[in-house]
């Protein structure tokens, strides 16, 4: 066991009985879940834009005030295993709260996998440089930001 993450946690345990660390570790840093999304109300489908929230770095591709992100940010979601039921379609096809999830392993760029928090950047997976901040993009015209073919 190293820094209180227990040997291959991913693979032996339900999200549901993961530590706290354990459970903050799954996050791979890409930073998708950072950014606005757009829901169709007809179709449910959620399409994603190059827009980021107000709150991340998009050179560290983390929160910029993680502990008070929902203070903050009143439309952000704080994902934890109990709600993860009613959240997972919004998230990246690749994250690894979705895909533990839903049953599916780790890909091989995971940092968990690699052991290098590199990795998720050298796959070309991370939003990192590849966003605006919402703070430059006029609501009313998120549209023209989707992003297509990014789940």
């Amino acid at each position: 066991m190293t820094d209180g993450l227990r040997k291959n946690f991913w693979d032996r345990f339900p999200l549901d009985e993961l530590s706290k660390p354990e459970w903050e570790a799954l996050c791979d840093g890409c930073g998708k879940c950072c950014l606005i999304k757009l829901e169709d109300e007809d179709s449910g489908e959620v399409n994603y834009t190059n827009v980021a929230c107000r709150l991340f770095d998009s050179e560290t591709c983390r929160c910029g005030n993680y502990a008070l992100r929902k203070q903050m940010v009143s439309g952000c979601v704080v994902l934890r295993p109990e709600n993860i039921e009613r959240n997972a379609h919004w998230m990246p096809t690749t994250c690894a709260y979705r895909l533990l999830h839903e049953g599916d392993p780790l890909p091989d760029w995971h940092p968990l996998i690699t052991g290098d928090p590199e990795s998720v950047h050298d796959a070309d997976i991370s939003m990192r440089g590849k966003v605006l901040s919402e703070f430059e993009v006029e609501e009313e015209d998120l549209e023209d930001y989707i992003i297509e073919g990014l789940q």
